[in-house]
């Protein structure tokens, strides 16, 4: 039975080759599924999505009721992206980015300080920010015109994973580079767009880490400044969990380096930084969740042959909230 210490896990399947709903489009067969470490054995809160990647948990915290948000990437040369989100019991779905709104949305993060919901737009070339409502939307990051052809198959423009550290007013994405590309990178910027720049000019825009293999979705650990990336390029550097602390200037961050912590993973991409357990969660296409502790050791892994994984969040629920909405 679950315990009370550990959390519910709620991943993202592509289910592609798991469903027979529509035989002729596997794609919106995608689903949200809640599960716990002990259980081992997903169950699906919601269904019939269309390849879904990006996924974040807010919970009941006085200001805001508890909600599910994340991301349907849609068909990406369709421009038909969709961010949504849903109670947590995954009743009450609503559409935070209508289609149209953005293109193909990647990872998204939640700055609960400022009510602030951060998406990263791959093929659409841009970095978005709305309230968690989706008004009040606005472009902080624009790289390219996804109307150009020649912007659109450019993957070293593509922002795929984003993170926001509040308290020191930054936001950090990546922009990926072609697959197994080499040509990865980490940036970072203020929060507040700098005065009399546009989402095209801001100069405020440092680069972390380049060429990286692949990297894909962030996670910051604001107890400890450190940086968490999933990249699923090629080996010996791709397909791994790596870390860099990120406190300080640009140039002590690029001399520092960073650390590559696991190692075999199959297509890497969602990534949880659960600073009350103190473990590193990933998921991974070739269907496996992964758990670390902080530095990467002792491995456990869960939900083996279950689907084929994007994003992944944790939440800590009581017992009885957890029996109440999810039976667990």
């Amino acid at each position: 039975m679950p315990t009370a210490s550990e959390p519910v896990i709620y991943v993202l399947d592509f289910n592609v080759g798991n469903s027979t709903d529509d035989p002729n489009d596997p794609w919106t067969s995608g689903r949200i599924a809640v599960g716990t470490p002990s259980g081992n054995k997903l169950q699906t809160l919601i269904s019939h999505e269309n390849r879904p990647d990006g996924i974040e948990v807010l919970l009941h915290d006085g200001r805001n009721d508890g909600k599910i948000f994340w991301t349907q990437m849609g068909t990406p040369d369709k421009n038909d992206g969709t961010v949504q989100s849903s109670a947590l019991d995954g009743s009450d779905v609503k559409d935070i980015y209508s289609r149209g709104e953005i293109h193909t949305p990647k990872q998204l993060s939640i700055d609960e300080k400022n009510g602030k919901l951060y998406v990263c737009d791959r093929e659409g070339l841009r970095v978005h920010r709305s309230n968690l409502d989706g008004t009040q939307k606005e472009v902080l990051i624009q790289t390219g015109t996804w109307t150009n052809d020649e912007h659109a198959s450019d993957a070293s423009r593509w922002c795929v994973g984003i993170c926001v550290d509040a308290e020191n007013g930054l936001f950090y994405w990546t922009q990926k580079g072609p697959p197994k590309g080499g040509k990865g990178k980490i940036l970072r910027a203020d929060i507040k767009m700098p005065k009399g720049a546009t989402a095209w000019t801001r100069n405020d825009i440092e680069v972390l880490f380049e060429d990286l293999p692949e990297p894909i979705d962030l996670q910051l650990s604001t107890s400890t400044q450190q940086l968490y990336w999933t990249d699923r390029g090629d080996f010996p550097k791709g397909n791994t969990l790596n870390r860099a602390s990120v406190g300080g200037s640009l140039g002590r961050i690029q001399e520092r380096g960073y650390e590559i912590l696991a190692r075999h993973l199959h297509e890497a991409i969602g990534l949880q930084v659960d600073e009350v357990g103190k473990r590193i969660y990933v998921s991974d296409l070739g269907g496996d969740v992964y758990r670390y502790d902080s530095d990467g050791k002792n491995v456990e892994k869960f939900f083996e042959g279950q689907g084929v994984f994007t994003g992944i969040a944790v939440a800590y629920l009581k017992d009885e909230e957890k029996a109440r909405l999810y039976g667990l």
